[in-house]
């Protein structure tokens, strides 16, 4: 292959498609796959059972499918599951998964990771995600779509994060967030709707009224919290959008939920 660099080192089992480019002093394991048109920069690191999607350009040093630092983990045969036109900037660290965890890290496509962001084992991660600088994903997370991560983030482990919620720059997530919510502090606390990524995203204003109608009346109001979150449910049972809201807090957690400071 003409477009692997001369000081690369590519194992002979490796999978590469005949469009990736591989840069200079770039090592990719035996058991790494990469599809169409994966640009490797330079000094990127390739490991485990790895495979990386389409179009994903990947910069110098950062550190893909190494084995996840779980003390727990004993050479089990995981993975890491890279999708489509993912941007992976300098430092990056994504370890795969455990089989405390389903043997999978699993990360999806359209996403930005910027410099030295790490990604822990058995993380799952869907589309159109960013995560700022430093942001630090502990093990087990999930992360849905379109969430943004500010510089310097980090996320307890088994912390779930529902789609277009957005973290500020240096917060300490220890619980799950809302589809939708916008937290920020140490420890990250409820501000409110991510009101300026929802207009980003085009949601129209009367969707945005009733998603702030049902989150003044999940958290602004007396009572238990399972009453207001069924109250809700009754009131906007044919509202996509708050039912979003609505069944992230009702589902299974292994965390609890980051509620406003007050």
């Amino acid at each position: 292959m003409t477009n692997i660099h001369p000081t690369a080192i590519v194992d002979p089992k490796a999978e590469l498609d005949p469009s990736v480019k591989v840069g200079p002093y770039s090592i990719i394991g035996p058991d790494v796959k990469l599809g169409p048109d994966v640009v490797l920069h330079s000094h990127v690191v390739l490991a485990g059972r790895t495979t990386i999607g389409a179009r994903t350009q990947i910069y110098p040093f950062a550190s893909i499918g190494q084995p996840p630092q779980d003390l727990k983990y004993h050479g089990e045969p995981s993975t890491l599951e890279v999708g489509t036109d993912n941007l992976i900037r300098e430092y990056v660290t994504m370890n795969a998964g455990t089989e405390g965890g389903g043997m999978v890290t699993r990360i999806g496509s359209n996403n930005t990771f910027l410099a030295s962001a790490h990604v822990g084992h058995d993380c799952i991660i869907g589309d159109h995600v960013i995560l700022s600088n430093t942001t630090l994903l502990a093990g087990h997370c999930r992360v849905a779509d379109y969430v943004i991560f500010g510089g310097g983030s980090a996320v307890h482990q088994f912390v779930r994060i529902g789609k277009h919620a957005f973290i500020g720059g240096a917060s300490a997530v220890e619980s799950d967030i809302i589809p939708f919510g916008l937290v920020v502090g140490n420890r990250a606390h409820l501000m409110g709707l991510n009101l300026v990524g929802l207009k980003r995203r085009g949601f129209s204003r009367e969707q945005i009224n009733a998603m702030r109608d049902a989150f003044g009346q999940i958290f602004g109001q007396e009572g238990a919290l399972r009453d207001r979150v069924a109250a809700v449910a009754e009131r906007f049972a044919d509202n996509a959008d708050v039912m979003d809201i609505v069944n992230f807090i009702q589902a299974d957690a292994d965390r609890p939920l980051c509620l406003p400071r007050h």
